[in-house]
């Protein structure tokens, strides 16, 4: 399969029955993704996001109360919206896929790409990638769980590493997902042994794509920049692409990707602008952590959103000092007038 010839429109992304349209999306970012973060990405024309992962026996045993409420939290200004789910066995992934659905998430994701240490020594995320019958029997479990007309979608890494038998284990699990009714698969271009250092090989996302044929595939993997996304899509020929890091603090993101794939300028939010989100922002994490949780929350976002202003030090200095709500709002009102 010929990857595609940028300067042509985008087709437009479907999940299963979910039309996505188009095919930029965010990826479930660990600390990131939560529900404010969400719905101002949403507004601001991501076409489809992914709550931060969840453990399945967390989501099992936290049904009601604070924590439920901040986590397993959709309402209907961020539709459609995806629930990532990690654990180590059927047994629990499955419930845990039902109570998703339940609180009203349009798609499940199972995660089988994370590489952090603790995570894969507790037999979950890129621990799996190494054992495709417990793998399968997730997917086939957590598929028979949740409503035929809720797509189920797998994330995965190109292995466990780059031995020939990760290969294999990485295609068999790749092939066996879709035989088991898997919507799609997002493929990030790192092994689990690299976790998060050197490069993302695109040229096995480009593989992946020409063996999978009409089946969907989305990339993942060193996408920091609008232009990043596009040539992913040109040189891999996937279906479309999961933002992770480079959303972060930029959650003008997405309405930047598209006015480049459209030939238009690309928008910068001004100061005003950004304060305008800053601001909405923060009401959103109060209604959701409260006033005392909210501060500590926000000053990481507020580092992230330092790098657009002008004097991106200064303001990133300035939200690394915040200790407390009173000082948020005057930082806001001394370098976002």
């Amino acid at each position: 399969m010929p990857a595609r010839d940028i300067r042509s429109p985008l087709p437009p992304l479907r999940i299963g029955p979910v039309k996505i349209g188009f095919p930029v999306v965010q990826a479930a970012l660990a600390g990131y993704s939560d529900w404010p973060e969400r719905v101002i990405v949403t507004r601001l024309g991501a076409p489809y996001t992914i709550a931060e992962v969840m453990l399945d026996q967390f989501v099992v045993n936290v049904s009601r109360g604070k924590k439920a409420g901040r986590y397993i939290r959709r309402t209907d200004d961020e539709h459609p919206c995806g629930a990532q789910l990690m654990g180590s066995t059927a047994d629990e992934l499955a419930p845990a896929a039902r109570k998703m659905v339940e609180a009203g998430f349009d798609v499940i994701d199972v995660n089988f790409g994370c590489p952090v240490k603790k995570v894969v020594g507790k037999c979950r995320g890129g621990y799996l990638l190494g054992h495709p019958k417990a793998a399968l029997e997730v997917i086939r479990r957590v598929r028979d769980a949740v409503p035929p007309a809720v797509p189920v979608t797998v994330k995965m890494r190109r292995g466990i590493d780059d031995s020939p038998e990760s290969r294999e284990r990485f295609f068999e699990i790749f092939d066996g997902a879709f035989r088991l009714g898997a919507a799609a698969v997002t493929v990030h271009g790192r092994t689990v042994a690299q976790r998060y250092e050197g490069p993302s090989s695109w040229d096995f996302l480009r593989e992946v794509k020409q063996h999978a044929g009409r089946r969907t595939v989305l990339g993942s993997g060193d996408l920091f920049t609008p232009q990043d996304c596009l040539d992913m899509i040109a040189r891999t020929g996937v279906d479309g692409v999961t933002v992770a890091r480079g959303v972060i603090g930029n959650p003008w993101f997405f309405r930047q990707v598209r006015a480049l794939a459209e030939g238009r300028p690309v928008p910068e939010p001004c100061v005003t602008e950004q304060r305008e989100v800053l601001v909405e922002h923060y009401r959103l994490a109060e209604e959701i952590y409260g006033p005392r949780r909210a501060g500590p929350v926000m000053r990481g976002f507020g580092i992230k959103y330092a790098r657009m202003h002008p004097a991106a030090e200064q303001v990133r200095a300035a939200f690394i000092a915040v200790r407390n709500p009173a000082g948020w709002h005057a930082l806001i009102e001394r370098w976002y007038k």
